[in-house]
């Protein structure tokens, strides 16, 4: 198993980078594809129609988000957690992102998918 470790920043408040996340019409919109999200603790999420599937572990507003996160490539009841951390930077949001338990023969797919379907849709949502 390995970990992905990633950190973006993103030209909005630490408020919008996490409502982009967790809010299910603003993540639809951003990725251009269905998603859900009870936003509460132990509430159950989709993204990207379905492909994604988890539970809020933990919700701070625009400071923290842990997640359980699975995909439908990943093997059979295999979970990795998800943190998103959101710090203030200048007049923007540094995103520290970090993902444990990634399974060997996913590590690849998933690292370049972060970068690919959220963070550079998200940076055009907000306008870099």
């Amino acid at each position: 198993m390995k970990q992905i470790k990633q950190i973006v920043v993103f030209k909005a408040t630490p408020e919008e980078v996490y409502d982009a996340v967790v809010d299910a019409k603003k993540h639809s919109k951003f990725s251009q594809s269905k998603a859900t999200n009870n936003a509460k603790v132990g509430g159950k999420f989709t993204a990207y129609d379905n492909y994604i599937s988890g539970e809020n572990l933990k919700l701070e507003k625009g400071k923290k988000i842990v997640q359980k996160w699975t995909s439908t490539d990943f093997p059979k009841g295999h979970y990795t957690e998800v943190v998103f951390e959101f710090k203030k930077q200048g007049d923007g949001t540094k995103l520290i992102f970090t993902q444990n338990n990634v399974p060997d023969e996913n590590y690849a797919d998933i690292k370049k998918g972060w970068i690919e379907f959220y963070w550079k849709p998200m940076k055009v949502t907000f306008g870099w």
